[in-house]
């Protein structure tokens, strides 16, 4: 996962280093407003499945930006337990880079990034809210569920189209 490349819809085929410097840029162009940090991950699939990854910095009122990786897995998920599990740790596996990265560059700490799941109250994934936000609390980011897990649910799933 690490190794993969990211794309941007405005800026193309990116690497890790290239999307941290473009959310530094992003930020640096308004540094008093409020921003959003994202990230959220979706799959499709159960055998061989595909799973895309999203960083999203928003800005209220001014927009945002958008990067992914897509990436597939040669296994069998069986059950939707399985693939929530793997979605939520590529998120946390992601945010954890990403936080220290942003945080090194712009000696600031962010203790408010959000992971985004697809998980919600209505549907088979309501009884696995409690675990998957107590797993992304532990783990110090902010955990958003459905209808508010946009970067999972809208996002993330965009891109694995």
């Amino acid at each position: 996962m690490s190794n993969l490349s990211f794309f941007s819809p405005t800026q193309g085929k990116l690497s890790f280093s290239q999307v941290v410097n473009e959310i530094t840029s992003f930020i640096s162009k308004n540094p008093h407003q409020v921003y959003r940090l994202i990230v959220g991950t979706d799959s499709e699939g159960k055998k061989n499945p595909s799973f895309v990854s999203a960083i999203v910095i928003y800005c209220q009122g001014r927009g945002g930006r958008y990067f992914w990786q897509k990436f597939n897995f040669k296994k069998t998920f069986h059950t939707l337990r399985e693939k929530i599990y793997q979605e939520t740790m590529l998120s946390l596996k992601l945010a954890t880079k990403l936080r220290k990265a942003l945080e090194k560059k712009l000696k600031k700490n962010y203790k408010d990034l959000e992971i985004h799941t697809d998980i919600g109250q209505v549907g088979e994934t309501k009884d696995m809210i409690k675990e998957i936000v107590t797993m992304i609390k532990g783990n110090g980011f902010q955990p958003k569920i459905k209808p508010e897990s946009f970067g999972a649910t809208n996002v993330a799933d965009r891109c694995l189209k």
